[in-house]
């Protein structure tokens, strides 16, 4: 029988393929005060998660009801994601670390985003990009998660928001009670939503001298 909870000092060999190959994840956070809301979130869509380097993880944080998670990151940073076994050997990986929620308008965008050629981020709202610094990685027994079966991605979210633009998304945004700001008052998503960067221009290619 395998023993577990151990600690990896970094995110690579079997550890990064246990979790580049889930289909689903989640991310927990909560705000400062003690009264304050916990939030527990699932992440799905293939593509939108990525490992940058052995230390950083990403993933984007796409159109939704509230925006929980970007504003305890903004007050405090803490962060836990958590990945577990549905088939094959029960196993469950946690990372502990500090979250940053990349906005559409900083410079950075466009280096981060280069980590999800799979996913089309203007078919799915896509708002941010959460990048994880990790603190403390560690596994555990999933002996008590349940047998279950991935059929695929559900298709409603990018046939609910490809049909949107910056304009109508940040409409939709506006109506919503907890976007700009959390459960308990804290800052959010800014608004209005900078447009969607375009992609980087082609280098320049100096001409050939006349022979």
């Amino acid at each position: 029988m395998r023993v577990m909870g151990k600690t990896y000092e970094r995110i690579s060999g079997r550890l990064r393929t246990f979790i580049e190959a889930q289909p689903i994840f989640f991310t927990a956070t909560a705000p400062l005060a003690g009264s304050g809301t916990v939030n527990l979130s699932p992440k799905g869509l293939n593509g939108s998660f990525a490992v940058v380097d052995e230390l950083t993880v990403a993933y984007l944080d796409c159109a939704g009801s509230n925006a929980e998670t970007i504003a305890h990151l903004r007050e405090n940073g803490r962060i836990t994601l958590m990945w577990c076994s549905f088939q094959g050997p029960p196993t469950i990986v946690r990372i502990h670390g500090r979250g940053e929620p990349i906005f559409r308008d900083d410079p950075r965008w466009t280096d981060y985003v280069s980590y999800f050629p799979d996913l089309d981020t203007s078919s799915h709202g896509v708002r941010t990009i959460i990048v994880v610094r990790a603190e403390m990685i560690r596994d555990s027994c999933g002996y008590a998660v349940p047998l279950m079966t991935y059929e695929g991605d559900r298709e409603l979210h990018g046939q609910r928001f490809a049909r949107e633009d910056d304009a109508s998304l940040n409409a939709y945004f506006e109506k919503k009670e907890f976007i700009a700001a959390s459960l308990d008052g804290l800052p959010a998503l800014p608004l209005p939503l900078p447009p969607l960067p375009g992609p980087a221009p082609a280098p320049a290619v100096s001409a050939s001298p006349e022979q």
